[in-house]
This record gives structure tokens, sequence and C-alpha cells, in this order.
């Protein structure tokens, strides 16, 4: 059976990701027939460009493709990335959890209207927190092989 609209597909598949016009890839993520991806084509939880490239394939069929960082995750935007003032990051009595508030920690924070947001700690200062609020791949170009299922 062909891979269309409302299939339960099943993946096992490597995906890596590169910046800008390096060549050098950095594996992201991985699954294996043993654990692998199940999800249903077509419901709108996955990248568009990451579904188009499977329809049409059955079990068995090897793939092998790439999706650009404008039909991936987007480019890097610096207006995502912002100071916010420590004062925010402490406990009611003043202190400041440096196990937590720490550069290259993610954290899940809110924004004005109630929204979580996943942001990576860039700096620590006394007076603000420099926090990226890009999704992680922001920027790469995946790259995606494996095998369907």
């Amino acid at each position: 059976m062909n891979i269309t609209k409302n299939s339960v597909v099943t993946l096992g598949y490597t995906l890596k990701a590169r910046i800008g016009l390096s060549l050098e890839e950095k594996q992201i993520e991985q699954t294996t027939t043993a654990h692998p991806f199940v999800f249903i084509c077509g419901a709108g939880m996955l990248l568009p460009d990451f579904e188009s490239n499977l329809r049409g394939k059955k079990s068995g069929d090897a793939f092998d493709f790439f999706i650009s960082p404008e039909k991936g995750y987007g480019i890097k935007n610096d207006k995502h990335i912002m100071n916010i003032p420590i004062d925010s990051f402490k406990s009611p009595d003043g202190t400041l959890d440096l196990n937590e508030v720490r550069t290259g920690n993610m954290l899940t924070m809110n924004d004005d209207q109630g929204n979580q947001l996943q942001g990576k700690i860039l700096e620590v200062t006394a007076v603000h927190v420099r926090m990226d609020f890009n999704h992680p791949l922001a920027g790469h170009e995946l790259h995606f092989t494996g095998e369907v299922i």
C-alpha cells in the first residue's frame, strides 16, 4: 500500500541538520525498526515537505531528501532573541536558581498571552537573561534518510 493522506505510516529514519552553506551534518535524531516513528499522513502535525517527500512510497522503500530552512523550521529571526530582566527568574525570596538559569539551558516561559515558549539561555548577566526563542532547528537544512517500514 502506498502512502497517501490518512495512511498510518511507520518509519525508521535518521535526521541530520546543517547550517548555511556548511557541508558538515550533525545527527539530531534517529529512530529504528525496534523504536519506529509512527504518524498519520496528512493530519497536519508534521512539516508539509516531510510528508510530501514520503507520499507514494510503500513498505520497504528507502528515502533520502532535504528540507530547506524556509520550508522546515524557518530562518533564525533576531526578533526572537531578547533580554529578560533577571528579576523575572528570581523566586519570591529574591534568590536565583543557578542550576536552572544558566547558559545553554532550555526553559519554558509564558508570553503576555499565556502561550508557552521554549527558549535557550544564551547569556546570564547581573541585569538580564538573554534568551533565544527561535526553534532549535531554525536556520538549519534538514536531511532525512531512512526506510518505510
